[in-house]
């Protein structure tokens, strides 16, 4: 029998399709009854975010590759033309669901629970006195309607800033018939407003979207002459930075001046109201450089995912998860020597479920501890008020060796770590950015010191941000160990990414752009020889994003050899499971909850001998040749006994989880007979405190 061609193009999913696939999972739990409702809202703003990042990058970028005169085609055989309509069909049907949540899920389910939020151009006139005086003292006075003549051109707008176009009858102050005006709304007001309340009302709580407030009260702002009409847009633009690393002398100077222009890249996408006129819908798409299929007419606030601000809004803790406190390890209660706990026994956290809080209590230890000399650490991303950035402030302040890689091109997160380094620079500590044309996702510290005359290295290493708050919403593993293997790995590390030193072969772990894919290749393989040869072979994977060609077909062929493998894969997978031949042994499922699945852990059973690799990188290309990335090895048998049981979990989840079909649908999967099981909630009753 002829051995398929693996390669072949009905064999891959396009990638950007399967993002909005994703996208879709996180809005079914908007609808899910099962979610409190507070909740379901976040997910609703969360499913409209990711559609805004998904056009500024992935959207912008086909663009671009288009006018460059690009024609070539990804694994699944699309020309980008042919990627850009189906984006937008996808996206159409996407975005149409999001809004019917909205108005006919959602709103009156807030209702019912005593919310209402107020919205369309209209107020109820019980509400309208209050409004009218916060739109008097807080909105209007901070609004600067533009009229739209050849002395007033159209105004630039900002990137999803929200804005409207209105349409005038009548002369203004100076006998100019203008009949058209732009109204920018500052970033600084709330998109959601609380509706003031009388004293002793006892009525439901009242919210209202600020874009209601601007079209009911609009008039004020054109004394004299008759508003017709007034609809919101807003633009979504390139955010992509473009810095050529390799010519630019100051790479910080660099990134800093293509921020300022960021606001103002290339249109890739008009939203206005469902009711704006063609005519004027037209100007716009003029004015931005678009054609009509970049255009999205929607039912609703134009920016949908600042409703988020709801769930900070109410206070309602009955209608949000249940709050938890995150577990601490055994060996750390009550020890005030971290030191002594980690050389006793590789230490493992996985957050949220365990607290972050042992990462800053090492930080601020090392810090003060008169035998560290040394702090090594990567910052990728970190939050612009880090407790992680004050402890190596203070340890540069105390004397220490401090020397930070920060990642400057962390996207979005430009400017928060231009801040950090700036102050981290001034309390002395060395700042580096890292290789040119690599970014430095690993995620890793070193500490250096002295004991009974030698010098010991204590190292932390990390599937996730050093990032106090995305610890309490990502799953993430950290291992602690003073290892000496791996300490001199990290001290290797470092050396290569601050100077010019040629890394030597690393003992334990797994380094992008070197080692990463081609040792997952080898244990791929491996388990194909396995399988054939009789021996215990399987594969489970987890991960963010799947898309390598050359690791999907590696997997193919394994899979063709009898190789039992399990992919965990949250968001883009490009594997298409369950094709008799070809993929007939893989299975992929997503699980998507409460908690952001961000962690990455590949188990290879490896004929008995089993290897456990966690790791700060996902299976694309970037991952593995553009970027430096780490993998580090579980080594003691009780915590890989460990995460190979969360594995267990993952794969058991039967209410979060959905399963990719070999067309390329996510099916939900349901209890059926069996009891539900959540992983995310398992291993919150596992390691949280009660």
């Amino acid at each position: 029998m002829d051995q398929p061609n693996f390669k072949a193009p009905a064999y891959y999913i396009n990638r950007e399709l399967s993002f909005l696939e994703f996208n879709q999972r996180v809005l079914d739990l908007a609808q899910d009854t099962a979610v409190p409702l507070l909740e379901r809202v976040r997910f609703l703003a969360i499913s409209s975010a990711n559609l805004d990042e998904f056009f500024e990058i992935r959207v912008a970028g086909l663009q671009e590759r288009l006018e460059r005169g690009a024609h070539g085609a990804g694994a699944d055989g699309r020309s980008i033309t042919e990627q850009l309509d189906a984006i937008h069909a996808r996206s159409r049907t996407l975005v149409a669901a999001q809004y019917r949540v909205l108005n006919d899920v959602l709103t009156p389910a807030l209702t019912e629970a005593g919310i209402q939020l107020l919205q369309g151009p209209k107020i109820p006139r019980s509400a309208e006195k209050a409004l009218e005086r916060h739109f008097e003292q807080f909105v209007e006075p901070v609004l600067s309607p533009l009229g739209l003549d050849p002395a007033r051109p159209f105004p630039r707008i900002q990137n999803k800033s929200l804005n409207f176009i209105v349409r005038l009858e009548g002369t203004d102050a100076f006998g100019r018939d203008t009949n058209l005006a732009i109204l920018q709304v500052p970033r600084s007001l709330p998109r959601v407003i609380q509706v003031p309340r009388a004293e002793g009302d006892s009525g439901p709580l009242r919210l209202a979207y600020l874009s209601t407030l601007v079209q009911h009260f609009v008039g004020k702002l054109f004394e004299g002459m008759k508003v017709v009409g007034c609809w919101q847009f807003r633009v979504t633009r390139n955010s992509d930075l473009f810095v050529d690393e390799e010519e630019v002398e100051d790479l910080r100077r660099a990134v800093e001046g293509e921020l300022a222009e960021r606001r103002y890249g290339d249109a890739v996408r008009l939203e206005t109201s469902h009711d704006c006129p063609a005519d004027l819908t037209q100007v716009l798409l003029e004015q931005f450089h678009l054609v009509s299929t970049d255009l999205y007419k929607v039912h609703g606030p134009v920016n949908i995912n600042r409703l988020a601000s709801v769930c900070d809004l109410v206070d309602r803790p009955d209608l949000k998860y249940p709050p938890f406190t995150p577990g601490i390890p055994g060996r750390f209660v009550g020890n005030p020597d971290l030191f002594a706990a980690i050389r006793e026994k590789d230490v493992l956290l996985h957050h949220p479920f365990q607290s972050f809080t042992p990462i800053m209590d090492f930080l601020r230890q090392a810090a003060r501890d008169p035998a560290v000399l040394a702090i090594k650490q990567t910052l990728y991303r970190s939050g612009a008020d880090s407790g992680v950035v004050e402890a190596l402030v203070d340890a540069a302040r105390n004397g220490k060796d401090v020397t930070v890689i920060i990642e400057l091109m962390a996207r979005f997160d430009e400017a928060a770590n231009i801040e950090l380094a700036s102050r981290l620079q001034e309390a002395g500590a060395h700042v580096m950015y890292g290789v040119v044309g690599y970014k430095t996702h690993a995620k890793l510290i070193m500490v250096v010191r002295r004991e009974e005359g030698l010098l010991r290295r204590y190292c932390h290493v990390g599937t996730g941000n050093y990032h106090a708050k995305t610890a309490r919403t990502y799953t993430d593993y950290g291992l602690f160990t003073c290892s000496d293997a791996i300490g001199q790995d990290l001290h290797d590390l470092f050396l290569q990414l601050t100077s010019l030193t040629r890394t030597p072969k690393l003992r334990k772990l797994l380094q992008s752009p070197f080692t990463l894919h081609e040792s997952l290749m080898n244990s791929i393989a491996r388990e194909a020889d396995n399988a054939r040869a009789g021996r215990p072979a399987r594969i489970i994977a987890k991960m963010n994003a799947l898309i390598e060609p050359r690791i999907i077909e590696a997997l193919y062929q394994a899979s063709a050899a009898g190789v039992e493998i399990d992919l965990i894969v949250r968001g883009v997978c490009a594997l298409t499971p369950g094709i008799a031949g070809v993929s007939e042994h893989i299975r992929v499922r997503s699980v998507v909850g409460r908690f952001l699945e961000h962690s990455r852990v590949f188990y290879f059973a490896n004929g008995g001998d089993e290897r456990l690799w966690c790791a700060s990188a996902d299976w694309m290309e970037r991952n593995f040749f553009r970027r430096v990335e780490v993998a580090f090895p579980v080594e003691r048998p009780k915590l890989k006994e460990r995460i190979i049981g969360d594995l267990e979990a993952w794969l058991a989840d039967n209410t979060n989880a959905w399963a990719l079909q070999p067309d390329g649908r996510y099916v939900r999967l349901t209890p059926g007979t069996e009891p539900a099981f959540s992983a995310q909630q398992t291993l919150l009753e596992r390691h949280a405190e009660p």
